[in-house]
């Protein structure tokens, strides 16, 4: 009855962690399947490039949507923002952002381009772009996830954040409001003055492509599968004989 009992909890134990690991490899599965629903929709968006006017950046009902977008106005005489932790090839860096006022519409994030950090983590200078006419990328902010700390302000006035969370952002920038879709610059695009900024469309940076989820539900489920084997060896193998045991005599 003990073998009995013992059996049946090594199952449950495996079925328990068989479950897990299938959860898991399901769930990097959905992260596969959305992130590369997005770069099919942003795909398609820079393959046709028809722009629309940045007022669109403001609408609640497509805060989740990619547009080309473009238009006229000025870049607010306000602080810059810097996302921090954003890598770039092998080197560190900020990405760099600023407040754009169009000519009609709600004040929008536009981000400016890329700028590698020293080892001392001296924060880069960045200068008010005099640029009247912007286009590019409208795009959702860049996830926050479970981070939930607020902008650092800078002796020189720029905020330092580690997520781009837009209420937030409004509140230090004291606007009455911002649009809830940011804009990548158009990498074309020149900005004058200001520095070599390294510009891309890539909407999934510092982040897995879809491929590596892939390759994670991949092994999950393998790891699942190894569970099970395990768990049918140790059922059905027959127990060893113990060493030394000798066969009962029989007397005449």
């Amino acid at each position: 009855m003990s073998i009995r009992r013992n059996i049946a909890f090594g199952w449950l134990l495996a079925l328990l962690v068989i479950a897990l690991f299938t959860r898991l490899g399901f769930w990097q599965l959905g992260r596969m399947h959305q992130k590369q629903a997005m770069l099919d929709a942003v795909h398609a968006v820079l393959h046709d490039r028809r722009p629309q006017p940045l007022a669109v950046a403001a609408d609640p009902q497509r805060g989740t949507a990619y547009a080309w977008s473009a238009g006229a106005g000025r870049f607010a005489a306000l602080p810059a923002i810097l996302l921090d932790n954003q890598g770039r090839g092998d080197r560190a860096g900020v990405r760099a952002y600023r407040v754009f006022q169009p000519v009609s519409g709600m004040p929008l994030l536009v981000e400016l381009g890329w700028l590698p950090l020293p080892g001392d983590r001296r924060l880069p200078e960045v200068p008010l772009p005099a640029t009247t006419h912007v286009a590019g990328l409208l795009l959702p902010p860049p996830s926050a996830g479970i981070v939930d700390v607020p902008a650092v302000a800078q002796p020189d006035g720029t905020l330092l954040a580690i997520a781009l969370d837009l209420p937030m952002l409004r509140h230090a920038l004291r606007l009455p409001a911002l649009a809830p879709r940011v804009l990548k610059l158009d990498p074309a695009q020149r900005l004058a003055p200001g520095p070599a900024y390294a510009r891309d469309l890539d909407i999934l940076p510092n982040t897995l492509p879809p491929e590596r989820h892939l390759g994670y539900a991949v092994q999950w489920f393998g790891l699942a599968l190894a569970v099970l084997a395990t768990a049918l060896v140790l059922t059905f193998r027959k127990p060893a004989r113990t060493q030394g045991a000798r066969t009962p005599r029989t007397h005449a």
